[in-house]
C-alpha cells in the first residue's frame, strides 16, 4: 500500500475555518501539484479529502474523482487519517488531502514511531510506501515534493 498525504495549497485566513477559500496563488499550486500527481499516482488510487473548502479546492486540481471523508476535516487525529485511509493493510494506494498539524503527526508516526509535529508545507506531498505489502515495518519515504519543485 502506498499512503500519500497532501496538505491543501494556500488559502485566504479568516473565519469560518470550513468555509477558507484557496488564495490566487494556492490555486496554482494546487494545479502545478495535481498535474504532477495525475501523472504518478498509481491506476486506481483512493482519493480521501477533508470537508473543508480549501481541501475541497486543492483536490480539484488533481481533476479526478475523490470522496469526501469527514474524518479528515481540520483538528482530526492522526489515527483517524490512517483508519480512513485503511493503512497499513488497504490493497490500493490512498490519497489524503488534509490539514496542518495531523499530516505532519501522521508523517512522524509513520517515519519515527512516534506522533510529532512535523511541518508539512502548504500543496506539498508525502509519499509512503511498504516494501511489505501490509507490513507496516516495512515503510519508506517514496517521494517529498513542493509544487516550487515541479518542472513546467
Amino acid at each position: 500500500m502506498d499512503l500519500i498525504l497532501w496538505r491543501h495549497a494556500e488559502a485566504e485566513p479568516g473565519i469560518p475555518d470550513m468555509e477558507r477559500a484557496l488564495t490566487r496563488k494556492g490555486h496554482k499550486q494546487a494545479k502545478r501539484m495535481g498535474q504532477w500527481l495525475a501523472s504518478q499516482l498509481p491506476e486506481g488510487c483512493k482519493i480521501l479529502v477533508s470537508p473543508a473548502l480549501r481541501a475541497l479546492e486543492t483536490a480539484e486540481g488533481l481533476e479526478r474523482k475523490f470522496k469526501i471523508h469527514a474524518d479528515l476535516a481540520p483538528e482530526a487525529s492522526a489515527d483517524a487519517i490512517l483508519n480512513a485511509a485503511g493503512w497499513p493493510a488497504a490493497k490500493e494506494s490512498v490519497l489524503v488531502i488534509g490539514h496542518q498539524p495531523t499530516l505532519g503527526q501522521v508523517a512522524a508516526l509513520l517515519m519515527a514511531g512516534t506522533e510529532q509535529d512535523w511541518e508539512l508545507r502548504k500543496a506539498c506531498v508525502w509519499w509512503f510506501a511498504q516494501r511489505e505489502p501490509g507490513d507496516a515495518s516495512s515503510i519508506y519515504l517514496k517521494a517529498v515534493m513542493g509544487p516550487d519543485l515541479i518542472v513546467k
